[in-house]
């Protein structure tokens, strides 16, 4: 079976809904492919900065979410060594920065797909291979039907097929592995709006509440060979997680000890290499290109992979839309729409300037949260000093620094 699409976007996550209601919102309709049999919701949170709620506002969903989640005040950052108390930094009064929220995923793609026109996302097609036909790609799925379309958006995540036939590498593991969990305490949890950080002895931990009664949590480490017994046993990743947590509060290990197995997951830490992402033709290349965990996937350690999707969602939805309603600088032709070769013109101008405007941020957040995991969970006398009398601070005021970033609204300003 053959059918005929403007737009496909492979991917129902947070890059692929954005960019489709920002479309949507624009007046352009677009078929979002998601392999599941409805929406993935893995992962159970995200920390939201700043750059994320503008992203918010400007597809129009920031002020429901905010009713659904915990505005975070302070950051607190404890090493587990050094004995000093906990570092903090207060988010208020920056200026209009420091928004941070940690947004639960299933409410944020409910929330998007919700605004979405009936039929949009289509479950249970799997992207197996992508073809050429003249100015349209063909996208193959494993039930056997074929699309043909204008445009290509691979928001399919780490294993990208579409990043893949772009020229873009596997992302490599990085040598750490994250445990997530939620814990629902069916009631005030207690905790005050901050999100709590603790490093040391090649472990680092967060603890942030969404809202009053659910706290969400994560730890990462370097895993050994025998580590891998746990990987798909929550019972012995929660025990794994309190034993290597002992030094932290007793109130802070209880968020551990009462989350229920069916919320507690395992994944390696994947990134792409920094320097990929300067490859204009990697990020797009005629009518096809990627965004999301397709484009960037990075380490968690600054909490902008969620965020830096939002971002590419708004930047790519304005791109394209600019793209199909005007008309490229020097051409002459007068066949209007109609002609395939103008429209694929705009098409690769458009996509080419996505790239151009995610390429250097793609790559400072990439790299930046690579560096940052690396100094926080390293071991060692040196690293150990460095971290807990000079760099605590500076990190800190790292993920304010990157969170401070306007990827603008759906439409340029003239």
């Amino acid at each position: 079976m053959e059918q005929v699409e403007d737009i496909v976007i492979v991917g129902a996550g947070i890059a692929g809904l954005t960019t489709s209601l920002g479309l949507h919102r624009l007046g352009i309709r677009s078929l979002v492919l998601e392999s599941s049999e409805s929406l993935r919701v893995t992962g159970f949170a995200f920390t939201t900065w700043s750059n994320a709620w503008r992203a918010l506002d400007a597809i129009g969903i920031g002020d429901s979410l905010r009713q659904q989640h915990q505005l975070i005040e302070k950051i607190s950052i404890t090493s587990t060594l050094s004995g000093q108390p906990p570092s903090e930094m207060s988010l208020k009064g920056k200026h209009g920065e420091g928004e941070i929220r940690c947004v639960k995923r299933k409410v944020l793609l409910e929330e998007l797909a919700r605004e979405l026109p009936s039929g949009t996302i289509r479950y249970s097609s799997k992207v197996v291979s992508i073809d050429e036909s003249e100015h349209l790609k063909l996208v193959h799925l494993a039930d056997g039907t074929i699309i043909k379309t204008k445009v290509l958006i691979g928001c399919d995540g780490v294993n990208s097929v579409v990043a893949k036939w772009l020229g873009f590498n596997t992302p490599p593991f990085t040598g750490r592995s994250a445990i997530r969990g939620y814990t629902d305490f069916k009631g005030s949890h207690g905790f005050e709006p901050k999100f709590l950080q603790f490093f040391g002895k090649g472990i680092r931990a967060g603890f942030i509440p969404c809202d009053d009664q659910i706290m969400y949590w994560f730890f990462t480490w370097s895993p050994s060979s025998q580590d891998k017994d746990f990987e798909d046993n929550p019972a012995k990743m929660k025990q794994f997680v309190l034993s290597k947590c002992g030094d932290f509060p007793d109130r802070v290990k209880a968020v551990i000890e009462n989350t229920l197995l069916d919320s507690i997951i395992s994944s390696p830490l994947r990134y792409r290499r920094p320097w990929e992402v300067l490859w204009r033709g990697n990020i797009s290349k005629g009518n096809v290109c990627v965004a999301g965990d397709a484009l960037h996937p990075m380490t968690p350690d600054i909490g902008q992979g969620g965020c830096a999707a939002l971002e590419d969602g708004i930047v790519l939805a304005r791109c394209i839309a600019e793209a199909l309603t005007k008309t490229p600088s020097g051409d002459t032709s007068d066949g209007g729409d109609d002609d395939d070769g103008v429209v694929f013109k705009r098409i690769e101008m458009g996509l080419n300037k996505f790239a151009k405007e995610r390429r250097w941020r793609s790559f400072e957040l990439i790299s930046t949260s690579y560096i940052v995991g690396y100094i926080q969970q390293s071991e060692g006398k040196i690293w150990n000093l460095l971290r807990d009398k000079v760099l605590s601070a500076y990190l800190a005021g790292l993920l304010m620094k990157r969170s401070d970033f306007d990827c603008g609204k759906l439409t340029s300003t003239p």
